[in-house]
């Protein structure tokens, strides 16, 4: 990048570009083009921002101007007014909702100053399909480290003294996982990254194999070289196209700089790396499971032990970590175990990248230390709930983890408290919920989501969940009974004890913490027949008040199954048996004179 005047830093993320932010990266590049200026202005298309809720995200760099919801029609102005004539296109600027103000430079908006970029430190800010622009920010001087200053003994020595769990959700050490793997013999051992991301509403690995693909490869090659393997596995979902696109684009890279394949870096070491994909079954992001799949098998979990280990793909020595996880690994190397073990907390070190999503402000991919509070992440750095309305609950671990109330807004983010909360980390999805989400739906949600991903192997998820699942409806639909509940919770646990991988352990968890923490509700449920949020149709009742109605025929008439009789001028009526509960009345009604009972 030094090679040139100034550089224009698009987001190039799935998300950016589903927006049209590759129309907007055209759009600059050939207006450069057409003024004479590509020689001096460089157009980059970059990773993630992580503020997706203000995307499109452009950067100009050097005087580090952000710019958020940037269309193709606004490339011109850039071009002209703060190319050309160094003035900054105000409305363009993020404004600052605390204050009115426009704020020009990420490090000064809410949204970033609370967070530490170490597995995203690239994010945003390289090019991920160019290698040498990783080069230029340390990237493989991690690995020339290891195999030119230490022994495989000593990497590993490193990683643990660092404190680096794993960031797929179990949380093992990960130095621990490398030593046992190194201490297995065998004529062939294997490095597996899992890139099968499959909670709702995650993107975190997606983001950073989009965003910096070299520091994964980098990392493999690391581990490799520690526990003995000349061969690496990356296991991703099929439904990650760009991010497929951009690892096949820095494997061949790499291969062609000698940082992959026979004799890395005339040290006589040899790694390579293959890509295999998945169909997007969740239950693969178990590692057994992922395994079977990489070998053409039916994707389902085994018992361990034997773990991978000692026993993996095709039966040899297997390391599977995360994507996340091997991203932490080159900073580490590079800057220290001592700089890494000192951010976080006691037994959570580092930090924790989050998919931020659900009725939040600002929606995006954030990272920050291991300790900070639920409320900072959802009122300092999210920016409260959208609409202002009340917090309700925020869901941590995706389908496996739980759901927390205000009571837990001040609880650290590690391991251990999150568990002790009655949640999880998980591998880093957070969504938040408002004063209209039903928990009692939201518990159901989850439960058909790990019940339709269950692998079917072990009797107490296949069956054990769709009886759960039988008896949230039932309760949804007004049809539960307070024996329901018991009933409920008992065959929780039961699953939650029973079955055969963490898929099925933690499917009950959602059912659970909703009903530890808003157990008032299920009551409603099944007692009042009544859904306090107002979300569940079996239990609602569209009614209009005749002192309001003043029957101007706008409801009856756009109503889609006639279910709106009266004559004009006059008030009308909701049947029941014809009402499908659309709530297409109430939003047209002009005069609120239409309500759920």
């Amino acid at each position: 990048m030094t090679d040139y005047r100034m550089n224009i830093l698009v987001c190039g993320g799935t998300g950016c570009r589903s927006s049209e932010g590759a129309t907007l990266y055209d759009e600059l590049v050939s207006l450069l083009a057409d003024k004479g200026l590509e020689k001096e202005i460089q157009v980059v298309s970059t990773g993630c921002f992580g503020f997706c809720e203000k995307g499109p995200v452009v950067k100009i760099l050097p005087d580090n101007t952000f710019y958020v919801q940037v269309q193709a029609a606004d490339a011109r102005e850039i071009i002209e007014e703060h190319i050309i004539k160094g003035r900054k296109v105000e409305h363009l600027l993020y404004t600052a909702p605390e204050t009115g103000k426009k704020v020009s430079d990420s490090k000064h908006m809410d949204f970033y100053k609370k967070q530490v970029r170490i597995a995203l430190r690239n994010c945003g800010f390289i090019n991920p399909e160019n290698i040498d622009e990783y080069v230029a920010r340390e990237g493989y001087a991690a690995m020339a480290k290891c195999l030119g200053e230490m022994t495989p003994e000593q990497v590993i020595k490193e990683i643990k003294k660092a404190g680096l769990r794993g960031r797929g959700g179990a949380g093992f050490p990960t130095g621990t996982k490398w030593e046992l793997t190194r201490k297995s013999e065998a004529d062939q051992k294997y490095v597996v990254c899992n890139a099968d991301e499959g909670d709702p509403g995650a993107f975190m690995d997606r983001s950073i194999l989009e965003g910096d693909p070299h520091s994964v490869i980098e990392a493999m090659s690391i581990c490799g070289y520690c526990i003995g393997a000349d061969k690496g596995l990356v296991y991703i979902r099929a439904e990650y196209p760009l991010a497929i696109k951009r690892l096949k684009i820095a494997l061949e890279q790499a291969r062609n700089y000698g940082l992959l394949g026979e004799n890395v870096l005339d040290t006589g070491f040899n790694f390579d790396i293959e890509l295999r994909y998945g169909a997007g079954a969740f239950v693969c992001g178990e590692e057994t499971a992922l395994i079977h799949s990489m070998e053409g098998k039916r994707g389902e979990p085994t018992f361990k032990p034997p773990f991978p280990a000692e026993k993996g793909y095709l039966g040899k020595p297997t390391n599977v970590n995360n994507v996340e996880t091997y991203a932490n690994i080159p900073p580490i190397i590079n800057k220290g175990s001592k700089w890494f073990s000192g951010i976080g907390t006691e037994k959570s070190k580092g930090t924790k990248v989050f998919a931020l999503a659900g009725k939040i402000n600002n929606v995006g991919l954030i990272e920050v230390p291991m300790g900070t509070t639920l409320r900072e992440v959802i009122y300092d750095i999210g920016g409260g709930i959208k609409g202002g309305k009340e917090f309700k609950a925020v869901q941590t671990g995706g389908p496996s983890g739980g759901c927390l109330t205000k009571n837990f807004l001040d609880t650290p983010i590690d391991y251990e408290s999150l568990t002790e909360a009655g949640s999880m980390m998980g591998s880093g999805g957070m969504i938040v919920m408002d004063e209209d989400d039903c928990m009692v739906s939201i518990a159901k949600f989850y439960l058909e989501f790990t019940l339709d991903e269950s692998c079917g192997k072990c009797n107490p998820c296949r069956i054990g969940n769709k009886r759960l699942w039988e008896i949230l409806d039932k309760i949804s639909k007004g049809n539960g009974t307070k024996e329901d509940l018991n009933r409920l919770k008992l065959l929780s646990n039961v699953v939650k004890d029973a079955s055969l991988c963490g898929l099925g352990q933690t499917s009950p968890n959602p059912i659970l913490s909703t009903m530890d923490n808003f157990w008032d509700e299920y009551l409603a449920h099944v007692e009042d027949k009544r859904c306090p949020a107002g979300q569940c149709k079996a239990m609602m009742q569209y009614v209009i008040d005749p002192n309001k109605c003043t029957g101007c025929t706008l409801c009856s008439r756009i109503c889609p199954v006639a279910a709106i009789e009266g004559e004009r001028k006059k008030p009308h009526e909701i049947d029941p048996e014809k009402c499908i509960k659309c709530g297409a009345c109430m939003e047209k009604c002009k005069f609120e004179a239409i309500s759920v009972a």
